[in-house]
């Protein structure tokens, strides 16, 4: 059974009790310093103050880092290139994707362009890092025999929407991040029982993620009101993630080869709706959509051929 636990306190003493080359993969969401209320603490240092937090931090995660890990962090534009030359030059990490999350909805403002993106920093510790692209590929547009029927990479731009206020799964936090987003990370770079460590888990979407893929994780958290929040959405019963890239319940095009056709629809579920239960009537009503008189002729037409023999 995996492990998930909990730590209050100070980001910085808490990552102290973490051994050297101990963590598989790390996601953070640190604060953006953009003046949010997250109860006891308020996100707002001064600019060089900041970066020393930033720095502080980024340094502890490099160390319980394992060689083969990888770190994804969110950053806002004010700040993330400044992370970036942290990761980069001081720490020596090496790069690997500069993610834009764009969600449909965001803040709004009449004076210039309205924010519909964040953004996300892939490192990895060496060149030789965990990376499962078939757990993480999005079904193909349109199918051709020469693509892979387990489907295609998908790509730098990320399209998850937010958790809004009525969805059922939607947390007393501020920044609380879609479990989907996290899942993509979670299946890409760590394998099952390996450990994921969230220095700043807020809402604990990546605890709950971890829980339902079995991995192992600790979240480190400085508000305790969260914590106990963490707790009660950790202990509740599974029915699905609360969101999901669009692609994943798309059925592909030019499917006309039947063999083909039922091998992938007898995968698809797995392979991409695994543990978005919500998204399988969708699919369904889709390939019935899309598919459904041919599937029944080529029926008929089997157990026509059945009845000769």
């Amino acid at each position: 059974m995996n492990k998930i636990q909990i730590e209050q306190g100070d980001v910085i003493e808490l990552f102290s009790e973490i051994k050297n080359n101990s963590v598989d993969l790390i996601i953070a969401d640190p604060p953006y310093n953009l003046g949010k209320n997250y109860g006891n603490n308020q996100d707002l240092k001064g600019f060089e103050d900041y970066l020393s937090f930033s720095s502080k931090w980024l340094n502890e995660a490099y160390r319980v880092l394992k060689p083969n890990g990888t770190i994804y962090v969110f950053m806002g534009v004010r700040f993330i290139s400044y992370l970036f030359d942290i990761l980069d030059k001081k720490l020596g990490m090496f790069f690997n994707s500069w993610i834009c999350w764009h969600y449909t909805q965001g803040m709004g403002k009449k004076i210039g362009f309205s924010p519909r993106h964040d953004d996300i920093l892939m490192f990895n510790k060496t060149q030789n890092f965990t990376f499962n692209l078939d757990n993480v590929r999005v079904p193909q547009k349109y199918y051709r025999a020469r693509n892979n029927m387990r489907g295609a990479n998908p790509g730098d731009v990320w399209k998850f929407s937010h958790v809004h206020y009525c969805n059922p799964n939607r947390q007393e936090h501020p920044t609380q991040k879609p479990e989907g987003l996290m899942e993509r990370m979670v299946l890409a770079s760590s394998n099952e029982t390996e450990m994921v460590l969230d220095p700043f888990c807020g809402s604990g979407t990546t605890l709950r993620v971890c829980q339902q893929l079995n991995r192992n994780c600790i979240g480190f958290e400085l508000n305790p009101d969260y914590i106990q929040m963490t707790k009660k959405r950790l202990s509740k019963p599974f029915t699905g993630f609360d969101s999901i890239d669009e692609r994943m319940e798309r059925v592909p095009l030019d499917l006309s080869d039947y063999n083909i056709r039922e091998e992938y629809l007898a995968s698809h579920i797995k392979w991409f709706l695994q543990h978005h239960n919500g998204s399988v009537e969708k699919f369904n009503k889709s390939v019935e959509e899309m598919y459904g008189d041919r599937i029944l002729k080529e029926q008929k037409k089997t157990a026509k051929q059945i009845s000769l023999f």
